[in-house]
């Protein structure tokens, strides 16, 4: 699996802020909604449900909120680089600014936890980071997101 499989260009996004992590996951649904034709309120729910279990919020600056839903396909990936970082109570309780968010079929088991497994290791790359912060285009988000050598799944 490559995040390019998960990841296409139009699922990633510059945004200046969210007020909240309720909006952030409403902006994620309409990203969804506008990519893949998902219902956004459905999406959001679903995003919702999953963080009242714990955050998702793993540190450094990064998310990885993570859904899954009836009707996917298989698993997508949406990304959304905000400006203006935002108090996601993290981990570290640092305020986050990087966001990848996984949408998975509700019965992708193994597929789910591979993609959840890529996306985390490519996310904790310092480098990468650096970079995706770094820039503001889309198209070279998705460009670093996409190459380099952690982008296969073990």
């Amino acid at each position: 699996m490559r995040l390019a499989e998960i990841l296409r260009p139009d699922a990633v996004k510059v945004q200046a802020a969210a007020p909240s992590k309720r909006r952030l996951f409403q902006d994620l649904a309409e990203m969804a909604e506008s990519c893949w034709g998902l219902d956004s309120q459905r999406v959001t729910e679903a995003l919702l449900e999953r963080e009242a279990l714990g955050p998702t919020g793993v540190g450094h600056g990064v998310a990885l909120p993570h859904a899954r839903l009836e009707g996917l396909d298989r698993v997508r990936g949406l990304f959304l680089r905000l400006e203006r970082p935002l108090d996601f109570d993290a981990v570290d309780r640092q305020p986050v600014d990087l966001v990848f968010c996984l949408l998975a079929p509700a019965a992708a088991g193994v597929e789910h936890l591979r993609a959840l497994a890529l996306v985390s290791r490519t996310m904790r790359e310092t480098a990468i980071c650096q970079k995706l912060r770094a820039n503001s285009d889309p198209a070279a988000l998705h460009m670093i997101l996409t190459e380099g050598p952690a982008n296969l799944a073990a």
